[in-house]
């Protein structure tokens, strides 16, 4: 395996599920799973096709009761290609499968490089006959509709003929995650197919309640000659095929080609999808010139997103990589779309936007900003639907759904199922209203990161208004005590939900829920300040903002109540009274217990009797905000959070965490790199492996965890060498290597600077500004300032040991 190949060797159906995912191929408009063309769905195969913003709704009887639910649809199936070798009396044999012809040779390997995707397979029949394949599949990086599958098959050691069926299937459900199975998964309607010419077949279909059209048609050809046979193969126009014979001599190759194209009638510039995606197949001048497009596009993105981390954790990282660009590259700032938390990958989480962006957008604001601010769009065109939701919960402002997906209503689920005990249980993470500090935290960090000050003056302030306006209509003031309150909150732990034997849900002052709200009303209160006066008059005029309300946000950003105990920041308020866990007892029961909650429900016990977290929650804060700026939070808030504190809190919930989330590993590397340097290495692996491995023990295949990834990228942008982008436009650097991961090289995009350079290595950190770029940078260290100037390099020299 060499650092720009994924590979897996021999065949495996227990795996098959999790390499489809980790195998996927996709260009930000649409991707598809590493599924077996020549496998149908069931089993060990899922195939699936999915494309950014492609939802539809339906509704479900579950557990005596109406629910509703939207899900990323699975698109019509544009793999299917299935061959057998032609029997002696002409009536056929047996289509070659893994799993039904004996399989002599299996390879996968991913090219991250160029972003194909191979499979060879060399199968023997029960005559002996050994037919080798090798396909080749890629889903177009320049062109975002299309996508194509070459078929190299090998006679070894007979003469024959291959008879191959290539189609589209269209009869296909949502049914990739076992948990939703009792809920209605079918979404496609008024599906419709034609043979039109060329070897092409095409389909249409309208997703039920939502009307998006799709259409797919594929182009099928061999190196043999252009004929091909339209063949219906079911008798319905949901799966409609073409026939290629290929007549082979021992030791002879013969290819055949299926290049698709894809459509929706959300796209632009189309009059419809289905004569936009027989011109797309019409038009492709065939695999090779198709194959240099699509290279020289890969080419493009990695040279914008250069890194180059030697050893294994430089593969993963590369790997995560691929991924981030396969489901947010250029082509997904022209939709709109927002940030799949479980990429375009499979279905879980049925394809929708979280808080995911937190962890994504960072990294993407010194690479990409302007997919960044395609997301950013996404979240403000649903501000009037947020401001809706809080209209109807009570309050004024903005609040964010936990769960988005079309039009931005809450599409959180109002029940989930343990699998653990099999029940259906009430689902209140509906309550998580810290997603409003997360849009809140990308909008402030992409302009930031950017200096762009149109977008901050219009979207950006109009999003920071109204999402403050929530967090000061959220909070409540206590006399008892002489602070404001929010009350009823889920916080990013999520294990937590209620307090033990309480009949509503909801917990009162999450620590991270509080701190945050308190730094949007800083920075809204300051963004505002900083807007011209004509923009700054227009946009109080139209929202109806005044001086009163402002000094009503500067009040509660002052004196929001931040809980105690024993010496550490609280969760929330009450977390400390909680019964301890027998951690060790429960180990040694259940052996894994990142899902605790799961594993308590099923005893009849509930996880919000005990100090125990799924994820990191008070030290997220840690991972938001440095060191100093943290500090100065607590003290704007009144209290003094030094060293030996924060530290203290770090220890408490290190020891209290079960890691029942791909996010967790990457939070607590990132706090403990700057707080306990030695054990931070170990969740930094963590979380390096939890998708590649399936840490979470069966989640991968249902979807990669896209937040991790690109969490795990900006670890080594910014966590390790400290890097922070200041008001003054400075950028100010604080590294702390980890000796493991002391050599590596990448490069950023800032603002108007082109590939500012970054070499860590042991002992030191050097940057340079290529020559091209026509204006300085300063650096900030904690003792001076450098200028570099176009062409110039500087070396850091980092204190022995560090």
């Amino acid at each position: 395996m060499s650092e720009w190949t994924w590979e897996y060797e021999g065949y495996d159906p227990a795996e098959e599920t999790l390499r489809e995912s980790l195998c996927s191929l996709g260009n930000g408009y649409f991707a598809t799973r590493g599924a077996a063309p020549e496998c149908a769905a069931g089993g060990p195969h899922y195939p699936g096709t999915y494309a950014a913003g492609v939802y539809n709704r339906l509704t479900s009887e579950v557990a005596g009761q109406t629910v509703s639910n939207e899900d990323m649809v699975n698109l019509p199936n544009w793999l299917p290609l299935r061959y057998r070798l032609a029997t002696p009396d002409g009536s056929g044999g047996d289509w070659y499968t893994p799993d039904d012809v004996a399989l002599r040779a299996y390879r996968q390997l991913l090219d991250l490089r160029a972003g194909i995707y191979e499979r060879h397979l060399l199968f023997e029949d029960a005559s002996g006959r050994r037919l080798r394949v090798r396909q080749s599949r890629i889903v177009h990086m320049d062109d975002p509709h299309l996508a194509a599958l070459r078929t190299e098959f090998t006679a070894e050691n007979f003469s024959g003929t291959v008879e191959v069926e290539s189609a589209i299937d269209a009869a296909v459900t949502n049914d990739g995650v076992a948990r939703y199975r009792e809920l209605n998964g079918q979404h496609l309607a008024e599906i419709m197919s034609g043979y039109p010419e060329d070897c092409t077949v095409w389909v249409r279909a309208r997703t039920i309640n939502s009307g998006i059209a799709v259409a797919v048609a594929a182009r099928t050809y061999s190196s043999q000659g252009p004929s091909c046979e339209p063949r219906p193969s079911t008798g319905t126009p949901t799966r409609p095929a073409t026939r290629v014979d290929l007549a082979l001599k021992q030791g002879e190759t013969a290819t055949v080609d299926k290049i698709v194209a894809l459509h929706t009638s959300r796209d632009s510039a189309i009059s419809d999808p289905l004569d936009a995606a027989l011109d797309g197949v019409r038009n492709v001048p065939g695999w090779d010139q198709l194959l240099l497009g699509h290279r020289l596009a890969w080419q493009r993105l990695w040279h914008r997103a250069l890194l180059e981390v030697p050893g294994e954790a430089g593969h993963i990282l590369r790997f995560h990589l691929f991924h981030v660009l396969q489901t947010l590259s250029p082509h997904t700032a022209d939709l709109d779309a927002g940030v799949p938390a479980r990429g375009l990958n499979g279905e879980a989480y049925r394809g929708h936007v979280f808080w995911d962006e937190l962890f994504v957008l960072p990294y993407l604001n010194l690479h990409f900003p302007e997919v960044s601010k395609g997301l950013l769009r996404y979240r403000h065109r649903r501000l009037n639907r947020a401001r809706r939701l809080a209209r109807d919960a009570g309050y004024d402002g903005a609040m964010y759904p936990w769960q988005s997906g079309s039009d931005g209503r809450e599409e959180t689920q109002e029940l989930h199922l343990n699998p653990s005990s099999g029940r259906w249980l009430p689902d209140n993470s509906r309550l998580q209203h810290h997603i409003g500090s997360a849009v809140a935290y990308n909008v402030w960090s992409y302009a930031r990161a950017t200096g762009d000050r149109r977008f901050m003056e219009q979207e950006g302030a109009e999003t920071l208004l109204q999402i403050s306006r929530f967090w000061a209509s959220k909070s409540e003031w206590d006399g008892d005590i002489g602070r404001y309150r929010i009350r009823r909150v889920v916080g990013p732990d999520e294990y937590h939900d209620a307090y033990p034997d309480a009949t509503e849900p909801g917990l009162d002052d999450n620590a991270y829920t509080n701190v945050t709200a308190a730094w949007v009303l800083q920075r809204t209160l300051e963004s505002l300040a900083a807007l011209p006066e004509e923009r700054r008059a227009e946009l109080a005029e139209h929202t109806g903002l005044d001086d009163t309300e402002l000094s009503h946000w500067d009040d509660i950003s002052h004196r929001l109540h931040v809980p105690f105990h024993q010496g550490v920041v609280s969760q929330f308020d009450g977390y400390g009274e909680l019964r301890e866990l027998d951690w060790v007892g429960m180990s040694t029961k259940y052996g894994d217990i990142r899902r605790l909650d799961r594993v308590l429900e099923a005893e009849g016990d509930s996880v919000n009797r005990y100090q125990a977290s799924k994820q990191a929650d008070t030290l997220m804060l840690g991972y938001l905000f440095p060191p100093r700026e943290l500090r100065a939070l607590f003290a704007r808030l009144g209290h003094r959070l030094d060293d030996e504190t924060w530290r203290r809190t770090v220890d408490y919930y290190v020891a209290r965490t079960s890691h029942g989330s791909t996010l967790s590993g990457l939070v607590h590397a990132w706090v403990l790199a700057r707080v306990r340097p030695a054990q931070a290495w170990g969740f930094f692996q963590e979380a390096l492996r939890g998708d590649v491995a399936d840490l979470q023990g069966g989640t991968t295949g249902e979807g990669i965890h896209l937040g991790a990834m690109a969490g795990t990228l900006d670890l080594v942008q910014r966590c390790l060498t400290g890097l922070r982008i200041r008001s003054d436009g400075a950028l100010s650097l604080a590294p702390v290597p980890q000796p493991e991961l002391s050599g590596y090289d990448f490069a950023i995009h800032y603002r108007h600077l082109w590939g500012v350079r970054f070499r860590m290595r042991s002992g030191g950190l050097d940057i340079s500004l290529p020559a091209t770029n026509r204006r300085s940078l300063d650096i900030r260290l904690v003792d001076r300032t450098v200028t570099l100037r176009p062409g110039d390099s500087f070396h850091l020299t980092l204190p022995e040991g560090d």
